[in-house]
């Protein structure tokens, strides 16, 4: 892939430079932001951590590290050419074919040029007296901007736990979320995968082939259902690119934004020889539909037990070792954290060179310069992968020192967890806009067209402030206030919010316990946001 550095990009760190806008963050968000407002004809700038396009996908390099969306659903919809021109090898795509999936896009519409690479953002804060904020970078640069648009991910903060005498280890330890570019050799190794989430379980099938021992250590098992992966059928491709506008169409109608059959029925009013029939179905078939072959999963415990002992009896009958069988088995509700995708995950633990440690009551004590300590235990290790996932929706927003009007910093407003306007805006911050930001579906829906809707949003909502000759958004406090709370009551009706998980921040210890996505349905999010367009930005206050 082309690079750029800063220098290649006009970059002058001495001296302020003024644009309409900047956006922190050059993934699919901020790509796709730069490519609406350059047609706009506003002068802009992307100001990106690393060296090259792709977001999380650009760091997301782990072994297996796949998409859990289908490919032909996980791409842009903005322009048919490219909808047409791409083609996706498989169902599931790999990081590198999202990778130069990304890349072709960059090129095709020539976004690199106004992208600044290997910059990493410090702060970001409003000037009342000329509302514009003023950015300022890890290399000294200084930017003015008349908006500022936050495309920073919601999983790009790595959730790096700290354990006593971790500097003392003697080989490497990776963290999924930040892999060596170069990849990693484990062969003859013996590693240890450190939490069984969903870079975990992508991971560890791939590296139990290499590594000469591997030993997981768990401290709460996942769902996770078969990919069941694969070429695409040309056939299929062929179909749905024959009317790729009326696929996306009816995917914006589905409450995840995903266009897969969704039961419309209670899994209570079928027999339990028809349920295990829809779910045998349902689970050969692969992916994320697993979890929605009725229509009461996720807000019924009793019908939510019933999948939940469908797939934990799966596992029994996978994993040849039955106290392994059971310490993978999850007891919680399934759905309440996000459900994983495999491919042959479970079927790694009937390696006789794969072990795996319960650790949800005696914890890692200390790592040690041979390896890992467990209960007085040392397993050595020649290589530690922390697969402990991310401070998720917020954490790369926090590490940002932003301050609003008035001074306001955002970390004093979030220090009792993330409030947002629709997700989109903050009241005490004008002319700043987040993407799929807490409070909007974000990371239960179909990330691209989730981005997509709110970079046309926000576009839309630019260019309606320059045709008024207005200068400052604002998000009002009642209409934030209302929509928090909104939020909260939606949640408090599914059983998503049940438990302790990243959509709640229990992953980060000190983190407040929020839960942080909008679900309530891409639909129903989605008028919302063109009812508040349409009245003028209902909610608001602008001058």
């Amino acid at each position: 892939m082309a690079n750029k550095n800063k220098n290649e990009n006009g970059a002058n760190s001495t001296s302020l430079t003024e644009f309409d806008a900047v956006i922190v963050g050059a993934g699919f968000a901020g790509m796709y932001t730069l490519h609406r407002l350059r047609g706009m004809g506003l002068s802009v700038r992307v100001i990106e951590a690393g060296s090259d396009v792709g977001g999380t996908w650009y760091w997301n390099r782990y072994p297996g590290a796949r998409c859990d969306v289908e490919s032909m659903q996980y791409s842009y919809q903005f322009s048919e050419e490219l909808q047409q021109e791409w083609e996706w090898s498989e169902r599931y795509a790999t990081q590198p074919e999202i990778l130069r999936y990304v890349d072709h896009v960059a090129e095709r519409f020539d976004l690199r040029r106004d992208i600044q690479f290997d910059t990493r953002v410090t702060a970001a804060t409003f000037d009342d007296r000329t509302s514009r904020w003023r950015i300022e970078t890890d290399d000294g640069g200084q930017f003015s901007t008349a908006y500022c648009v936050m495309a920073t991910g919601c999983l790009s903060s790595a959730n790096r736990p700290q354990f006593d005498g971790q500097d003392s280890f003697t080989g490497p330890i990776y963290h999924t979320g930040h892999w060596p570019h170069e990849g990693v050799d484990f062969t003859g190794q013996r590693v240890a995968v450190i939490g069984t989430g969903s870079s975990a379980i992508q991971s560890i099938p791939v590296i139990a082939e290499q590594a000469a021992q591997l030993i997981v250590f768990q401290r709460t098992p996942n769902y996770t259902v078969p990919a069941h992966n694969g070429p695409l059928d040309p056939a299929a491709v062929a179909e749905v690119k024959a009317d790729y506008a009326g696929f996306r169409a009816r995917a914006k109608r589905t409450p995840t934004g995903n266009l897969f059959e969704v039961g419309g029925r209670s899994a209570l009013a079928v027999s339990a020889e028809e349920r295990e029939r829809e779910y045998e179905a349902r689970w050969r078939a692969g992916g994320l539909p697993f979890l929605a072959a009725y229509a009461d999963i996720m807000f019924n415990p009793v019908a939510n037990r019933t999948v939940a002992d469908f797939v934990r009896n799966k596992i029994r009958a996978i994993v040849d070792d039955p106290t392994v069988a059971d310490m993978l088995a999850p007891r919680n509700i399934i759905g309440c954290k996000r459900i994983c995708v495999d491919s042959g995950y479970y079927q790694a633990f009937n390696r006789d060179n794969v072990s795996l440690v319960d650790i949800s009551e005696t914890p890692i004590e200390m790592i040690t310069p041979e390896g890992v300590s467990v209960a007085g235990q040392v397993y050595e290790f020649d290589a530690i992968v922390s697969a402990t996932g991310f401070d998720a929706m917020t954490g790369a927003l926090l590490n940002i020192d932003i301050r609003g009007s008035g001074g306001l910093a955002l970390r004093d407003k979030w220090q009792d967890g993330p409030v947002a306007y629709l997700g989109l805006a903050l009241a005490g911050f004008p002319n700043l806009f987040t993407i799929t930001g807490p409070g909007s579906p974000s990371v239960i829906s179909n990330m691209l067209p989730a981005i997509e809707q709110h970079v046309n949003w926000i576009t839309d909502c630019i260019g309606y402030m320059r045709d008024k000759g207005l200068a400052r958004i604002e998000a009002q406090p009642d209409a934030e206030a209302a929509w928090v709370s909104h939020v909260g009551e939606v949640a408090d009706m599914s059983l998503r919010s049940s438990c302790s998980s990243w959509y709640v921040g229990a992953n980060v210890p000190g983190k407040p316990r929020v839960y942080m996505p909008y679900i309530g349905g891409v639909p129903v999010y989605a008028q919302k946001c063109e009812q508040v367009a349409a009245a003028g930005y209902e909610g608001f206050a602008l001058s």
